[in-house]
C-alpha cells in the first residue's frame, strides 16, 4: 500500500492555446481531456486523477469516524423493506419493492382479479457483477407477457435493450446496445419503438423492432435538419398512438404513429418553429396541445385528427398560472401547473367545470403519479413539503377528496411537529423577488448566530421545489438551516422565470443565489461566512460562479460534476451535448457576443489568484453530460492560483457517470462524506445529532 501524500497533487502546464473572434485563449490544462475519449488511457491524465483520489483519501481520512456515523444515520432513516403503491394496468397491479439489504429494486405484479404475486424483474440479479448499475425505460407488453428493459453498467448512459419472457424469467433476444431514453410497445405486443444515440451520444432515430426480427430495425423517424434537436418517443394516455417528439430546449416537433399500424406513415402535428415547443396527448379523434405558441406560460389547445396543425384554444395563457403538464384521461383532462411558484394539479372536464386539488402547506411539491390507464376515476398524485414526508394520495374524482395511499417512513424515527418551515422572498440586486423556502429544527433562532446550507440548480427550465429530505435531517439535527433558493433559470415562477436566466440573461442566476445568500445573512438566519452550499451539473456551474463572484460569503462549497468548462465545451461541437445546448448557453463558434459573454462568467475561465473557501469536487470517468475533464481542468487552475490555505478536494468515481455510485445504499455513502466535509467546516465535526 502507498502511503498517503503529504501535499496535493500540482498539475503540469502545457502550451496550448486558441483563437476565436481575434480572442486568443490560453488553456494550459487542455491536456487533461484525453484525446481518445470517450476511451480514457491517457497515462498521465489517469495518474493525475488517481493522484487527486488519492489526496481526496488522504484529507477525508481524519473525519472518518464522522463519515461512518453519518451513513450510519442516513441508512437508519431508510425502510429496508420499502415498496410502492400498486398501480392498475390491465389486467394486473404493478409495484416495485426492496427486500432488506438490497441495493436495488425487484419489480412485482399481481392479478387484479385475484391470485398469486408474480416477478416481473429482478434489479438485484441484474446488478450482479457489476460495480454499477442502472434499469432505465422499462415496458410489460399489452398482452402482460413480455417485459422491454434497458440497462447500464458503467454510467455512460448508452443502455442495451432486452427482451424478458415474464413466466420463465429468461431473455429471449437483446435488441440493441445503443438505446436512451423510452421504450414503447405496439398494440399487438409484437415489436418496440426505441430510440438510437449515435457515437457522440445524439437521439438521432426512432427505430422499430419486430420481435424475432434480424437484420437492422426499421426507422420510423431520423432527425437529419438539426443536429441539436433529440428524438424521444411516448405513448399517448389512452395507449392508441405512438408519440416521437424531435426537440431541443426551445423548439419541437410532434409525430404520431398508430400502435395498431406503426408501418403507417408518421402523422406531423405541426411543423418546428424556432421558440415554440409544444406537446400532444390524444383522447379518439381530439388531440389536446400544451404549447408557448401565444403566451409565454402556455396554453392548452385542442384539434382534429384530421387537421392536427389547426389549434382552438381550450384554456388560455396566463400571467399567474404557469402549465407545464397535461394528461387526457377519458373522463376528464389533468393540467398540472404552477401558481405563484406553488404546485397546481386541476381536473377539467367536457363541460369546463374545474377542480382544484387541495393542497393547504405554505411551501410544497406536488405531481401527478403513474397513471397507466386510459382513464383514472382515482388520479395517483405525489405531494411533499419541507416538514411533510413523501406522500402518496389517489384523489377521487367522484367524490372529491384525497386519499392517503403511503407516507414516507423514517424507521429511525421523525417527528414533523418539532420542525418549522417558512417561504419568503428575498431581494435580489436588480429588484426581483426570489423565492426561498427555508426548514429548520424548533428553536434555531433567526439571530444572526446560525449556520445554513443553502441549495439551487437554476437550469434548463428545472425548477427546485420545497420537497422533503429525511437525509437533511443529519444537518438540521445539528442547528442547521436548510434553505432552497428558486432562482431564475428554473422555471419556478413560470417559464419567464427560466427565460430570464439563460443565454444574456444567464448571469442573473448566479446573482440571484449570492443574494439570496446575503439577504439571508442580513435577515439572520445565518451568520455572515456561514453559509455552505451545494450544487450539481448545471448547478455545479452555479457553485463555481459563487466562488469566483462572492468567495467570503460561503464557508463550504460542494459542487458535483461541475459544468465550468463552459466557453471550450461550447466551442467543441463533437462533444454529445454542445450543439443541442446553443439554445441555453448560445453558440460562441458563430457569435462574438456570446463568445465574450461566455467566457465572462465560466467558473474555470474566471478563476483568478484570490482566497476561496473549502471545495469539495467530484467527477465520473464515464459521465458523457459533464465531461470527467471540466473539473479536474477546474480544479488544476484552483490549485494553482488560489491564496488560501482552505482545503480542496477533488474524488474522480472511475467506473460511474453523472449521478455517481448506483444503488440506494452506495450512494448514501458518498452522501456521507459531502456531510462529513461540511459540518467539519462549520466546527460541528463532533456535534451529536439530537
Amino acid at each position: 500500500m502507498n502511503p498517503p501524500p503529504i501535499k496535493p497533487p500540482v498539475a503540469a502546464k502545457r502550451p496550448y492555446s486558441f483563437t476565436h473572434h481575434g480572442i486568443t485563449v490560453e488553456d494550459p490544462y487542455n491536456w487533461l481531456k484525453d484525446p481518445a475519449y470517450p476511451t480514457v488511457d491517457d497515462a498521465d491524465v489517469l495518474a493525475y486523477l488517481n493522484a487527486e483520489n488519492a489526496w481526496f483519501e488522504a484529507q477525508m481520512a481524519p473525519v472518518a469516524g464522522l463519515k461512518d456515523k453519518l451513513y450510519e444515520e442516513l441508512k437508519g432513516r431508510v425502510q429496508q423493506d420499502d415498496a410502492s403503491v400498486p398501480v392498475p394496468n390491465g389486467a394486473y397491479e404493478y409495484w416495485w419493492q426492496f427486500k432488506p439489504g438490497d441495493q436495488y429494486r425487484t419489480w412485482m405484479r399481481r392479478p387484479r382479479a385475484g391470485g398469486a404475486e408474480q416477478l416481473v424483474l429482478s434489479e438485484p440479479e441484474l446488478a450482479k457483477g457489476h460495480d454499477y448499475f442502472r434499469l432505465g425505460a422499462q415496458n410489460v407488453s399489452p398482452d402482460g407477457k413480455l417485459i422491454a428493459y434497458a440497462t447500464d453498467s458503467d454510467g455512460s448512459e448508452r443502455f442495451t435493450i432486452r427482451i424478458r419472457d415474464i413466466a420463465s424469467a429468461k431473455d429471449i433476444e437483446t435488441v440493441t446496445k445503443v438505446s436512451v431514453g423510452g421504450i414503447e410497445w405496439t398494440a399487438d405486443s409484437k415489436a418496440i419503438v426505441w430510440t438510437e444515440v449515435n457515437d457522440n451520444w445524439r437521439r438521432i432515430k426512432a427505430r422499430l423492432h419486430v420481435l424475432g426480427q434480424t437484420g437492422e430495425d426499421r426507422v420510423l423517424y431520423e432527425e437529419t435538419e438539426d443536429k441539436g434537436f433529440g428524438v424521444s418517443v411516448a405513448k399517448s394516455q389512452d395507449g392508441q398512438w405512438l408519440i416521437i417528439t424531435t426537440s431541443d430546449h426551445v423548439s419541437s416537433e410532434v409525430r404520431l404513429v398508430p400502435a395498431a399500424n406503426p408501418a403507417a406513415l408518421p402523422l406531423l402535428v405541426k411543423p418546428r418553429h424556432a421558440g415554440v415547443t409544444y406537446e400532444v396527448d390524444v383522447l379518439g379523434q381530439t388531440l389536446f396541445i400544451r404549447t408557448n405558441d401565444t403566451h409565454v406560460n402556455f396554453r392548452v389547445a385542442t384539434a382534429s385528427l384530421n387537421v392536427p396543425g389547426d389549434w382552438t384554444t381550450l384554456i388560455a395563457g396566463s400571467e399567474r398560472d404557469y402549465i407545464t403538464g397535461i394528461a387526457a384521461f377519458t373522463s376528464y383532462l389533468a393540467v398540472q401547473g404552477r401558481r405563484d411558484g406553488l404546485d397546481r394539479i386541476v381536473l377539467r372536464k367536457d363541460d369546463g367545470s374545474e377542480t382544484v386539488l387541495p393542497f393547504t402547506e405554505a411551501a410544497y411539491t406536488a405531481s401527478i403519479g403513474s397513471n397507466l390507464e386510459p382513464d383514472a376515476p382515482l388520479l395517483r398524485v405525489n405531494y411533499a413539503s419541507m416538514v411533510t414526508p413523501a406522500t402518496v394520495y389517489d384523489y377521487d374524482v367522484n367524490a372529491g377528496k384525497l386519499v392517503t395511499r403511503k407516507v414516507q417512513q423514517v424507521p429511525s424515527g421523525y417527528d414533523a411537529s418539532e420542525y418549522e418551515s417558512q417561504r419568503f422572498f428575498v431581494t435580489a440586486r436588480d429588484g426581483v423577488q426570489v423565492p426561498v423556502a427555508i426548514v429548520y429544527r424548533k428553536g434555531f433562532k433567526p439571530d444572526g448566530s446560525g449556520k445554513l446550507h443553502l441549495y439551487a440548480y437554476g437550469a434548463y427550465g428545472i425548477p427546485t421545489m420545497p420537497g422533503f429530505s429525511a437525509n437533511r435531517l443529519s444537518l438540521l439535527d445539528r442547528g442547521m438551516a436548510y434553505a432552497v433558493a428558486q432562482i431564475r433559470g428554473g422555471d419556478d415562477l413560470g417559464y419567464q422565470w427560466y427565460l430570464d436566466g439563460k443565454l444574456a440573461k444567464r448571469t442573473n442566476t448566479f446573482n440571484d443565489f449570492v443574494d439570496v445568500a446575503k439577504g439571508l445573512v442580513t435577515a439572520g438566519w445565518a451568520a455572515p461566512g456561514m453559509i455552505s452550499a451545494s450544487g450539481g451539473s448545471a448547478g455545479g456551474e452555479l457553485m463555481g460562479a459563487l466562488v469566483n463572484q462572492a468567495p467570503e460569503q460561503f464557508r463550504a462549497v460542494v459542487a458535483h460534476v461541475p459544468f465550468v468548462d463552459v466557453l471550450n465545451t461550447m466551442l467543441d461541437e463533437s462533444l454529445p451535448l454542445t450543439p443541442g445546448e446553443w439554445p441555453e448557453w448560445g453558440n460562441p463558434i458563430t457569435s462574438k457576443a456570446d463568445f465574450e459573454l461566455i467566457r465572462s462568467y465560466s467558473p474555470y475561465d474566471q478563476v483568478t489568484r484570490q482566497a476561496y473557501p473549502p471545495l469539495m469536487v467530484t467527477a465520473g470517468l464515464n459521465d458523457p453530460r459533464v465531461t470527467y475533464w471540466e473539473p479536474a481542468k477546474w480544479v488544476a487552475k484552483l490549485r494553482d492560483l488560489k491564496t488560501d490555505q482552505n482545503v480542496l478536494i477533488f474524488k474522480t468515481n472511475m467506473g460511474a457517470g453523472h449521478g455517481g455510485k448506483s444503488g440506494r445504499f452506495a450512494a448514501l455513502e458518498e452522501l456521507a462524506e459531502e456531510y462529513a466535509f461540511i459540518l467539519t467546516q462549520f466546527g460541528l465535526g463532533d456535534a451529536a445529532a439530537r
